[in-house]
């Protein structure tokens, strides 16, 4: 075990390190070696300076040579867990930075270098089903050196675990800086430490939840028995499903708590508090928040393709000196994305905080306006225009919320809504494709640009318009709002906060309107005439047939006296 003041260069397979230091030190350690390998970095024990949070005093430790490289993790005063870490090269570096408190800070760190493709027989794996049995690798002989195994314990939802070492033998050392157990109330061994045990013992634990997990690590020497455990599962008492809703919209965020659930932990509306105190709940037969998403305390935070906000509510009993009851934290998530909308609440029981998440989006539309003013919208639809006429479009963005920053990126137009495969640019990554088109500078919640009217060849009638809307946090100054027109070599540099697309139209031509309504009148007057024609031709059939009866009535007449002339005229008188 090595003694380094401050930071060292190390090369060695494996080794021990036990650090003392004093305040003010920035000291680095950098491990590497020339072999294909990875690095187990484990930090066994540490001691920080009281009261030192994470942004005065920690250790920082880097996946690569120097402290340029990428972070691979943090460890600070509140560190819930026993810190392993895994390089993903032969190299890695920490940093170690302490305040100016005068206090004599100790820490116990191994490493060593091995092959993820070497594999123990029996080290960790998933157990499931209400009960179950495990032991460390190569019981009841001595487990093995440089050991790292990891059991995840899962039971039936609603239940907890209780979990009981039968037989117990690892090394010992008061602070079991050297080979432990560690017992984790949760899914992984990053947070929520229940104990780390080592020596001679019949340790149990019992867990929050229905997942525990479980970490055998040993170093290099003086390896033992190891254990024998055995795990239970027996139903959660209490509030079995919290019963809370949480929903987003582009403007605000409410949250509904049930008042039989809040009774259940012991609760009231009158215990609850947001981050703004001054902001209260409308209390029905459910406890109802509901807010703009920039106030009542809500923070805001950027993330990697979208914006967050969180508020707190707070439960806590009030009046009198102790209490017996767990404090409550209920965090609540509005997490705005693109055309999605997932809800999800997970509880994990320390001080019991339930976070709740919803994710949902901001709402965008498109206009026309009469004139650069942008002060009276058009509300016709179709929008009839003159060829070559001055259009202009702004793209607004409904939310309470100020500091947002809408940016126009891409719009294309389309003889079809569909935006089939005939479309022509008007802007791109956030240039100017059109020679008319002219773009405003971003204005809080509004996008805005002009272009000049076209039409398609091939007599289509009508023009729609596509246009994608970037929305970031305006107190960014190096967001991709900020950043202007793009080529496309540079445009994977900037990333935006949230991205959406909207859709306005048709735009025709006005000589398409006076061709409309001359169409229409002419019609109008073939329908007006028809009724005359065919009552003119009535009378014209009814006439025809009535002449036509005459005469077939007098040539009858005429014939009959003929006939009756020449019967007598023409006998022939007999002689007597």
């Amino acid at each position: 075990v090595g003694i380094p003041r401050c930071g060292a260069s190390l090369h060695e397979l494996n080794k021990a390190l036990r650090i003392e230091l004093n305040a003010n030190a920035n000291c680095v350690w950098q491990i590497q070696r020339n072999a294909n390998q990875k690095i187990r970095l484990i930090f066994s024990y540490f001691k920080f300076a009281p009261s030192s949070s994470c942004k005065t005093e920690s250790i920082t430790i880097y996946d690569g040579p120097s402290t340029n490289s990428p972070v691979l993790g943090q460890v600070c005063n509140d560190t819930d867990a026993v810190p392993v870490l895994q390089s993903s090269s032969n190299s890695l570096t920490f940093l170690i930075t302490t305040n100016s408190v005068a206090f004599t800070r100790n820490f116990f760190v191994f490493y060593y270098f091995f092959s993820p493709e070497t594999k123990v027989e029996n080290c960790g794996g998933q157990l499931t089903g209400p009960n179950g049995t495990f032991t460390s690798p190569n019981y009841p002989k001595p487990y093995p050196e440089f050991t790292y195994c990891v059991w995840h314990i899962r039971t039936a939802k609603n239940s907890k675990i209780n979990l009981r070492f039968q037989d117990f033998f690892l090394e010992l050392d008061p602070n079991c800086q050297f080979d432990f157990t560690a017992v984790y109330d949760g899914l992984t061994a990053n947070t929520g430490l229940i104990g780390k045990v080592c020596g001679r013992a019949q340790p149990t634990f019992e867990s929050s939840s229905n997942i525990m997990t479980v970490v055998l690590s040993t170093d290099y020497a003086n390896s033992y028995r190891g254990f024998s455990a055995q795990y239970t599962s027996a139903p959660l008492p209490g509030p079995v499903e919290p019963n809370i809703f949480l929903t987003c919209s582009s403007d605000s965020m409410k949250i509904v708590l049930s008042t039989s659930y809040l009774a259940s932990l012991g609760y009231n509306e009158t215990h609850l508090l947001l981050n703004d105190p001054s902001c209260h709940p409308v209390v029905t037969d459910s406890v109802i928040f509901s807010f703009p998403l920039a106030s009542c305390g809500t923070t805001k935070k950027d993330e990697d393709q979208s914006i967050t906000y969180t508020n707190i509510i707070s439960l806590s009993a009030t009046g009198g000196i102790i209490t017996r009851q767990k404090s409550i934290q209920i965090i609540a998530k509005c997490k705005m994305e693109n055309n999605s909308t997932v809800e999800a609440i997970y509880i994990t029981k320390n001080n019991i905080i339930q976070n709740t998440t919803s994710v949902g989006r901001y709402n965008v539309s498109i206009s026309f306006y009469d004139s650069d003013s942008f002060s009276k919208p058009v509300l016709q639809s179709p929008y009839y225009v003159d060829l070559n006429q001055t259009l202009f479009a702004q793209v607004s963005l409904h939310s309470s919320d100020p500091n947002l920053l809408v940016f126009v990126d891409t719009c294309i137009a389309s003889p079809q809504p569909d935006f089939g495969s005939l479309t022509y640019d008007l802007i791109r990554s956030g240039c100017n494709k059109d020679d008319t088109v002219v773009t405003y500078p971003p204005l809080e919640h509004y996008g805005r640009f002009k272009f000049n009217a076209f039409r398609f060849l091939r007599s289509f009638p009508s023009v729609y318009l596509q246009c994608d809307i970037l929305i970031c946090d305006s107190n960014n100054t190096n967001s991709r709002c900020t950043k202007g027109c793009i080529s496309r070599q540079k445009r994977a540099i900037s990333s935006y906060k949230w991205k959406t697309n909207t859709v306005v139209g048709p735009i025709r031509l006005k000589r398409d309107l006076r061709s409309a309504d001359h169409s229409e009148s002419l019609t109008k007057a073939d329908a007006e005439e028809t009724p005359n024609l065919q009552q003119y031709s009535f009378y014209t059939l009814s006439f025809v047939v009535l002449i036509s009866n005459i005469i077939i009535v007098v040539a009858v007449i005429l014939k009959y006296h003929i006939k009756c002339q020449a019967g007598y005229g023409y006998q022939k008188i007999q002689s007597s």
